[in-house]
């Protein structure tokens, strides 16, 4: 075997192995390449590919977490083609990834890996990686939605002074993008992180929010009061495949418990059922209950769960 950096001409490679592995989550070129060239300038991100008789059959990476940012803790990232798993490639890399992080002085590593793939929980747990969060992913067949439950639920906001609009009828706005991004910000610091979460500059999350190839304008669902941003439900569309995916949901503390939620979820619902689409696909921590209820209520399905693991290596203080 050989193991060596990754080049600008192992994008197809890449891919293949990603699809190989994760075939229910197919991605593209395009989409790793942009999130590769979109990535926190603050974060160190080092890819490696592993070759085989001339093929490259999986690939490793490290790098910081924007979301969990520190300097000195990293993700890690294994991932080798099914038929070449149980034969050393994947211990290889590891070991790999560890001989290059450790001039950097990591004091913990983080990797994540969904429940029902044994081989990469066994992998994980024998090396000493310990579980501290677990989010359920959830998908939906938006044609099954009845709607008749929740009429009169818009209009009983509208008239409370609650609209929702979407990010193509607000995009003019020249405050919109930093509406959206304060929002996003008070939002995310109640969501369940594992660690103290890192909150993006306004220049990096325009970047990739606004500029994203998969971004859906008018799945992109912001509940306003007057002219706050109040609140955010969003779809992103997949290039490897028609499914859509389910970014932020969420409300402004002082709005909460109105069913404002609950109404965005809706706008996004009837917006993928116009079109056709027969999986939407979301992702919750197992400890927020009001998301996961509300996902219930709506028909969502519980798939097995991914797991994050972390593994201290030295005293964080």
């Amino acid at each position: 075997m050989n193991i060596r950096p990754f080049t600008s001409e192992d994008y197809e490679a890449h891919a293949r192995v990603q699809n190989e592995v994760y075939s229910e989550y197919p991605t593209t070129v395009e989409e790793i390449r942009y999130d590769d060239e979109t990535r926190d300038k603050k974060c160190r991100f080092q890819r490696y590919v592993i070759e085989h008789e001339g093929s490259i059959i999986g690939s490793g990476s490290f790098g910081h977490m924007s979301f969990l940012f520190h300097p000195h803790k990293y993700s890690v990232d294994v991932t080798i083609m099914p038929e070449y798993q149980g034969h050393g490639f994947g211990k290889a890399m590891y070991q790999f990834l560890l001989d290059q992080l450790a001039p950097l002085e990591p004091v913990s590593l983080r990797v994540f890996a969904r429940e029902d793939m044994a081989r990469s929980m066994r992998f994980i747990h024998d090396r000493g990686f310990i579980e501290d969060e677990r989010a359920w992913e959830s998908r939906l067949d938006p044609t099954t939605v009845d709607f008749s439950p929740y009429e009169g639920l818009q209009e009983r906001l509208a008239m409370e002074g609650i609209v929702i609009k979407t990010y193509a009828q607000l995009k003019e706005d020249p405050d919109c993008h930093r509406k959206i991004w304060e929002m996003d910000n008070e939002i995310s610091l109640d969501m369940p992180m594992p660690e103290p979460i890192t909150l993006p500059d306004e220049e990096h999350f325009v970047n990739r929010v606004f500029n994203n190839p998969n971004l859906l304008p008018d799945a992109f669902f912001i509940a306003m009061h007057g002219d706050e941003y109040i609140g955010c439900s969003t779809l992103w569309s997949s290039q490897g495949n028609d499914d859509l995916y389910t970014g932020l949901t969420g409300v402004r503390q002082p709005y909460r418990k109105r069913g404002i939620a609950l109404a965005m979820k809706l706008r996004a619902v009837a917006y993928a059922q116009e079109r056709g689409v027969r999986v939407v696909k979301t992702w919750n921590d197992q400890t927020n209950r009001n998301m996961l209820g509300i996902n219930e209520r709506l028909g969502f399905v519980k798939q097995p769960a991914w797991v994050g693991f972390k593994k201290p290596l030295r005293d964080e203080t």
